[in-house]
């Protein structure tokens, strides 16, 4: 029997009485004390993972899927540094996570003992809260529940919402013992201390000074990203206003809309349009959400606050999600509350479901005839290209996941084909991203982690991913021969290289053996070789029509065997085209 194992045993009972039900480890031997404990405990899912980065971001997807912490535990060293990058996007997109490093006690500092850093202040910048209770000690029994249990409070409900905590854990051999007894916890199971999210609402006077911002027959637009709040909520303000949804598939509003309220999901397109953009200027925006992912309908919000529009940014967290800082007025609240406020206060008379101060039914047939027109003329010039196309690719995949899935997507190309080429459906797919620092680590990670989350209770889970971004993350298909089979499939579009990079000014500002070497960065290794290499059940795909038939096929073998990868080969140079060629379509449907 041991302090750091009856310490560690603490923790881990503190942690499934608050709720956790995961934990995710990189093998080392410092963390020994924890991971036992860990092991041991039956209500805990346990997932081992060979490298740090991998098992961050494995333990992020779990977040990102569940709204609940996993525990991840590393040894001490260059272990902690790994998981730093997966700290960073889990504190910037709001994913609670508890991260726990084992470390070597103080008089192993400062001597040269190997695998032995500063880990104290690692994460600083990043976190809810850190906190280093030196080496378990007899005498602080009595703290260790709290410690246990503020650490879920801390990574979930605290001011600055859900994030990341860091408990820096200093351990003295020997490192592997039986617990004793441990201190009482709290009767009925209870963890030891409750504490509530915060929840930011409106006081009544600054709701009826916003209501007033939403004059009668205001020309309006709801521009919602992920986070936005419930997608039916958003819909009923949409139609109580009058107001058109430009919604992003993240928002999970990317439904059908209804007269005097359409759903928007070819904005990027239909902006581009000069005539079509200056027209439909609005005089009021509401922002819920994490911002689209589309340059262009950044700038034409930017010309529209030019123009005059007030912009309001409800933003529950105070993170000034406003790049570009154009919000006249930010709403500190819940995004579901604002918007059950505001319908409650809209005076009522206007046609069925519609306010009195509903937007002229002109302003919404502008936006619903041009969606419309646009998403007839994207499917029209799809359907021209017998070839695999990442525009179609991704408009396909949308269409196919079916209504219980969850589909996560890699920033870059993918995220934005997403956001373009999908068009609404009544039963969309969950759409997660990790689009916190907007890098491509991870993302196979990730999608693991969100699978492992979904095991037994939820339903398939699909990641669209670049090449370059699943060959910088390979690692995450290295797994142990115990550790049990994750069925996600893994959609790889393999365009030989760094596709956004096609679309920007390097492209033509270089000559092309310096844009190849420096941006397109074509690799040796084949995507589909590697997939088969680390056991994966492998499809290459090279016409559109066989899309949806291979994503059933590769289904049906992740959930027998674990982890599918579709490999839809493309050209970089042959996307920029399409792109041109989708976005002149849509122009002369406009005309």
């Amino acid at each position: 029997m041991t302090v750091a194992a009856s310490f560690s045993a603490t923790l881990v009972d503190e942690w499934v009485r608050a709720g956790l039900t995961d934990a995710v480890v990189a093998p080392g031997s410092r963390s020994t004390p924890l991971v036992v404990a860990l092991a041991r405990e039956s209500r805990i899912a346990l997932h081992v993972m060979l490298d740090e980065r991998s098992a961050a971001f494995f333990a992020v997807g779990i977040g990102l899927a569940t709204g609940r912490p996993a525990v991840l535990v590393t040894t001490s060293g260059t272990a902690a540094v790994g998981v730093h990058a997966a700290v960073v996007e889990a504190h910037l997109s709001r994913v609670p996570l508890i991260v726990c490093t084992a470390d070597r006690p103080p008089e192993l500092h400062h001597v040269g003992a190997p695998q032995t850093i500063e880990q104290a202040g690692l994460f600083a910048g990043a976190l809810r809260w850190a906190v280093d209770p030196g080496v378990p000690d007899e005498q602080a029994r009595s703290s260790w529940r709290s410690l246990g249990s503020r650490l879920v409070a801390e990574a979930t409900a605290g001011p600055m919402g859900p994030g990341p905590v860091h408990a820096n854990l200093a351990f003295r051999d020997p490192l592997l013992a039986n617990p004793g007894e441990l201190p009482p916890g709290r009767r009925n199971a209870r963890p030891w201390h409750r504490v509530d999210p915060v929840r930011r609402v409106l006081d009544p006077g600054s709701l009826d000074a916003f209501v007033a911002l939403a004059r009668p027959g205001a020309k309006g637009l709801i521009v919602a990203g992920a986070g936005a709040g419930r997608p039916e909520t958003i819909r009923r303000l949409a139609v109580t206003l009058g107001w058109p949804v430009l919604a992003d598939p993240r928002s999970g509003a990317r439904t059908p809309g209804e007269q005097g309220s359409p759903t928007v999901a070819t904005a990027d397109a239909l902006l581009r349009v000069e005539s079509f953009a200056s027209e439909h200027m609005p005089e009021i925006v509401l922002r819920l959400g994490q911002p689209w992912a589309s340059k262009v309908v950044a700038d034409w919000l930017t010309s529209c606050a030019g123009a005059g529009a007030i912009q309001v940014l409800v933003d529950p967290y105070w993170a000034w999600q406003d790049p570009r800082r154009e919000a006249d007025v930010v709403v500190p609240a819940d995004p579901d509350h604002v918007m059950e406020a505001l319908m409650l206060r809209v005076p009522e008379g206007g046609a069925p479901g519609r306010s009195a101060w509903a937007a002229p039914l002109t302003w919404s047939d502008g936006w619903a005839e041009a969606e419309a027109a646009a998403q007839h003329a994207i499917e029209s010039a799809l359907g021209r290209h017998n070839e695999a196309t990442e525009p179609g690719l991704a408009r396909a995949l949308f269409a196919w996941s079916p209504p219980s899935s969850t589909v996560v997507t890699s920033s870059s190309m993918p995220v934005r084909d997403l956001e373009w080429f999908a068009a609404p459906r009544s039963d969309p797919p969950r759409v997660l991203a990790n689009r916190g620092a907007n890098g491509i680590d991870g993302v196979t990670s990730t999608t693991l982690g969100v699978t492992a989350a979904a095991a037994g209770t939820g339903g398939p889970v699909v990641g669209l991913i670049g090449d370059l971004a699943f060959l910088h993350d390979s690692t995450a298909l290295v797994r142990g021969r115990r550790e049990p089979a994750l069925g996600a499939v893994l959609v790889v579009i393999d365009n030989r290289g760094g596709g956004i990079f096609s679309f920007l000014p390097q492209a033509s500002g270089l000559d092309e053996a310096n844009f190849e070497r420096l941006f397109g960065t074509p690799q040796r290794i084949d995507v589909a070789d590697l997939a088969r290499a680390a056991g994966c059940d492998t499809i290459e795909v090279v016409s559109q029509v066989e899309i949806p038939t291979q994503l059933d096929t590769a289904l049906y073998n992740a959930a027998r065997r674990g982890p599918a990868v579709v490999v839809v080969r493309s050209d970089r140079k042959a996307n920029v085209a399409l792109h041109n060629e989708l976005e002149a379509e849509v122009a002369l449907a406009l005309a």
